[in-house]
């Protein structure tokens, strides 16, 4: 077996991890995993060109251990000779505020405030110390509480920040396993801090460590880390090419649903029921699925059923009914529509409705820009061909807006932009010809259609949703912290 720094190694060039000379914010807890991984980074520094700093988050749930934690950390970096940003909050008070457990509302504050530290140092990285024995645990969890492929997937090795797309998160340990990273440790004489709750038996995620996993590893399977990290890199492969299909049909309406693979059914619903705000379990998609038109009640007052269309062109969604007629709403058969709109020539004006939804095409020359305004874009009108498509945002959409350096999940962008999943379904999406999309509904353009001085031919893009819409935004309104206002094509 290759040494660790070697199989490390060979993660970061096979999956294209940290380019050379990128500048990279540790995230260190002072456990084991992240201070094998902060020593192992700093090892490499030098050889890649790195720039690399220390963030540290105290979420001050263990008092005296909790400030123990950042002594170590703290100092370890000044060893190095690395600058560190430590940090806290309130965890229990956003837990309550938000009805969660203290887990997730520890997760909620780290990561906003590695995403700040990353912001502020100029990091375009933020390396994580996620191993093989991590993904095992998440697997089992979820596989207990009854996920479907995309939740047993489970970590990616690189994925834009939840607190800011434009941030990359990167785990160079997910298929390392905690027995190789303890060993390393002990070699090299690395100080780390036990964090005693782990050993706490009355949660879930630790009786899967200290029971399970061993068990399965004693009698069924010793590299159980490793398999299963193959096992959830093919599920992750398979639910994307799932997700891109059920999108790819949302655009064409063929085959009529009954004639797509049971999955690709399956993931149509699924995304369909969370954009509702429901729970996707398993019993009511396949009610849904294999019962058209048969009303299922989701919560007090509110059913669904799936509208089978006289033909797949009409396109078949969920229709949401409330027990008040008067109070009937939303029909997610919107959400299959779409309208081509042919660019007009140059100095003509157009104008096109799209439920509920104006907009105004000017085609004007030159590249000048003029002061921003709400509700008005301007875009390169080359690289938009001689056509684009007004649609609703389906699963599997990836956009790069203005100051991204890589197109990414639109689904983690509304994340970032704290777009909530019910409203994502109504947020209109332009799609240029070659499938690329230019334009999203309260974000940013996209970086391939912007002005810039190359430009020749201007397309002016005045939008507006009337009161009556579909419920979408007002022009200007629901950007996410730190994005550009409507009108900033020449960003």
């Amino acid at each position: 077996m290759p040494s660790l720094p070697r199989q490390l190694a060979e993660h970061l060039r096979q999956r294209n991890l940290l380019p050379e000379g990128a500048r990279v914010l540790v995230a260190v807890s002072g456990g084991l995993d992240s201070m094998v991984l902060l020593h192992w980074l700093a090892g490499l520094a030098e050889q890649h060109g790195w720039q690399l700093a220390v963030a540290h988050f105290n979420h001050r749930l263990r008092g005296r251990s909790s400030d123990a934690d950042e002594r170590l950390v703290g100092a370890t970096a000044r060893r190095l000779g690395l600058r560190c940003v430590c940090g806290t909050g309130k965890v229990q008070t956003l837990a309550q505020r938000l009805g969660e457990s203290s887990e997730m509302a520890a997760r909620t504050l780290r990561h906003r405030f590695l995403a700040r530290t990353a912001r502020k140092l100029g990091c375009t990285h933020i390396a994580l110390a996620h191993h093989a024995d991590d993904q095992a645990e998440l697997f089992f969890l979820r596989l207990l509480r009854g996920a479907g492929t995309q939740g047993l997937a489970g970590m990616s090795w690189s994925n834009p920040s939840s607190a800011d797309a434009a941030i990359t998160l990167v785990r160079p340990l997910l298929g390392t396993t905690k027995a190789d990273l303890a060993q390393h440790a002990r070699q090299h004489r690395i100080a780390f801090r036990e964090d005693v709750s782990n050993a706490c038996l009355d949660i879930l995620r630790n009786r899967i460590r200290h029971r399970l996993l061993p068990l399965l590893r004693q009698e069924f399977q010793p590299a159980l880390g490793r398999v299963l990290g193959r096992v959830m890199e093919s599920l992750a492969a398979e639910a994307d090419a799932t997700a891109e299909a059920a999108a790819r049909w949302r655009r064409s309406g063929r085959p009529a649903f009954a004639r797509l693979p049971v999955a690709v059914q399956r993931a149509c619903l699924a995304d369909d029921l969370r954009g509702c705000g429901c729970e996707a379990d398993f019993a009511l998609i396949e009610k849904l699925r294999t019962r058209p038109n048969l009303p299922v009640s989701v919560r007090p007052g509110v059913q669904v059923r799936r509208a089978k269309a006289a033909s797949a062109k009409a396109g078949q969604g969920l229709l949401l009914v409330e027990s008040s007629p008067r109070r009937a709403f939303g029909l997610h058969r919107k959400a299959a529509s779409s309208l081509e709109i042919q660019l007009p020539k140059q100095g003509a004006a157009q104008q096109h409705e799209f439920h509920g939804w104006s907009l105004e095409l000017r085609q004007l020359g030159g590249h000048a820009l003029p002061r921003r305004r709400a509700g008005v874009e301007f875009f390169d009108a080359a690289t938009l061909g001689s056509r684009f498509v007004l649609r609703y945002w389906q699963p599997g959409d990836r956009f790069q807006p203005i100051g991204l350096s890589a197109p990414a999940k639109l689904q983690d962008l509304f994340t970032n932009a704290k777009i909530p999943r019910a409203e994502r379904h109504r947020r209109v999406v332009a799609e240029a010809a070659d499938g690329r999309i230019l334009w999203v509904e309260g974000l940013r353009i996209g970086e391939a259609f912007k002005v810039t001085p190359a430009t020749r031919r201007r397309l002016r893009w005045t939008w507006r949703r009337s009161a009556c819409g579909s419920g979408g935004i007002a022009p200007g309104h629901g950007l996410a912290r730190g994005s550009h206002p409507v009108g900033t094509s020449h960003a």
